[in-house]
């Protein structure tokens, strides 16, 4: 069950350290020194090896003299390079330049960021003012609809067929901005209004979230990975929309719970304290290191119910002895990751059709085999972070069609029982279908199945 990058690690409490950086400030200190940095990380991303928020992070223990604000500028100028990739290019090239590292640096900082010629004297030469102005002056909206809105031109089509080509340039707009930072409060130790104060008094501006009981957004992206709340597990680092889908499952006290595909365990940590702490929670992943980095998180969150435990693969002998048993089960399957663009730009460029169409081919059978486990009467609800319907409810409604047994309950329904309430652009088909341009969310799609008694 081989997961893209932006599950394969617990989301970090300091953006500043790579994965999910904030906006870059204008600041006096920027500096030649700055820009060779950024030149070098974005020269190492550009080759696309290794998932983006490795290789930041990588090259950040590599130069541990950069302060907070120096890594927050470079990680968010790099990061807003592979959002606007395509169309920064065209600007390069309709200036008359070359595309280069340093011209889509340059042009980045022209034009997503606006920076006037006095801003980029440090590191700007008198002859590429001419075509930066060139490029600063070239109409993206002249430009090919694909190109326009900085998607590849076979994700472009899938999203035009999906949505309608009317809705993908506001949807690509919302995906090429960085994403919040959320929180998610560990009801075993505080609730949400308590968190609000602790943090208002250290002078952390925050709100309560929009859809999630539990969701805490920051007005910032501080450090907080050496925070007193952190450390102490009052909450942990959670997409609000991802919240969404552990209300899905909404398990009960005492009951045997699975999270078949849990990775660093983000979802099994709400799950745990949903349940009071009771019952048994099955945590499965088929790395050692994504279980590994659960660990650290189940002593934080003050959890005794969860057993990590891994497979080999979705028929592992230890799924088997299961079958039948289990009350609830969430699948949060391995999927192109596409709704995260927000977190992971990256994967626009490093995904294509054909691992898209291998990926469909993995969901439905990781569905088919956690569906063995679910005792009549019991849910199972099936969830990814991907905009694509062939992810989505193409694998549900494929699922529905060879298991007669199962049943699609709708999501407006369930979520309304826990008093959540989510305007319509949030449900298709009976199914949750979150849109960061509608909801300020990633982008997650689950669907809520439920075997006949």
């Amino acid at each position: 069950m081989t997961r893209h990058s932006s599950k394969n690690n617990a989301p970090s409490p300091s953006p500043a350290k790579g994965a999910t950086p904030g906006a870059a400030p204008r600041s006096a200190r920027f500096t030649p020194t700055l820009f060779v940095h950024a030149e070098a990380l974005l020269t190492r991303l550009l080759r696309f090896e290794h998932p983006a928020d490795a290789t930041v992070s990588h090259y950040f223990r590599e130069h541990r003299q950069l302060g907070h604000a120096d890594r927050a500028f470079i990680a968010e100028s790099v990061y807003a390079v592979l959002r606007r990739w395509r169309s920064l290019e065209a600007r390069c090239l309709a200036g008359g330049a070359r595309v280069t590292v340093r011209g889509l640096l340059l042009a980045m900082l022209a034009t997503v960021r606006g920076w006037s010629l006095r801003e980029l004297a440090p590191v700007l030469k008198e002859s590429e003012e001419p075509w930066l102005a060139a490029a600063k002056a070239c109409d993206v909206a002249t430009l090919a609809p694909a190109v326009a809105c900085d998607l590849p031109d076979w994700l472009y089509q899938q999203l035009a067929e999906n949505y309608g080509a009317a809705a993908v340039p506001e949807l690509a707009q919302a995906l090429n901005q960085a994403a919040p930072l959320d929180l998610r409060v560990n009801t075993l130790k505080t609730d949400q209004a308590a968190l609000l104060a602790a943090l208002a008094a250290d002078g952390i501006a925050a709100s309560a979230g929009r859809w999630s009981p539990l969701a805490v957004r920051l007005r910032d992206k501080p450090a907080l990975a050496k925070h007193p709340l952190f450390l102490e597990g009052h909450f942990e680092v959670q997409d609000e929309g991802s919240q969404l889908l552990a209300c899905l499952l909404a398990p009960k006290r005492g009951e045997a719970v699975v999270d078949f595909c849990a990775g660093a365990g983000g979802k099994t940590l709400l799950l745990g304290a949903q349940m009071k702490n009771t019952g048994r929670l099955y945590a499965f992943d088929v790395s050692d290191r994504r279980l590994a980095n659960m660990k650290p998180r189940l002593a934080r969150s003050g959890l005794s119910n969860v057993h990590p435990i891994r497979i080999e693969h979705e028929r592992d002998t230890r799924v088997k002895r299961l079958a039948g048993k289990i009350d609830r089960v969430l699948v949060d399957a391995p999927c192109s990751g596409l709704g995260t663009l927000r977190r992971n730009p990256d994967l626009k460029w490093r995904q294509a059709p054909q691992s898209v169409s291998e990926l469909t081919a993995k969901q439905a059978a990781i569905l088919a085999a956690a569906a063995t486990l679910v005792r009549p009467g019991g849910r199972l609800v099936y969830a990814t972070c991907s905009l694509l319907t062939v992810e989505n409810f193409g694998v549900v409604e494929a699922f529905l069609a060879a298991h007669p047994d199962f049943v699609l309950l709708p999501a407006s329904d369930v979520l309304a029982k826990q008093q959540i309430e989510l305007p319509g652009t949030a449900l298709s088909a009976d199914c949750l279908q979150l849109l960061p341009q509608h909801h300020d969310t990633d982008g997650f799609f689950a669907a809520v199945l439920e075997r006949r008694a």
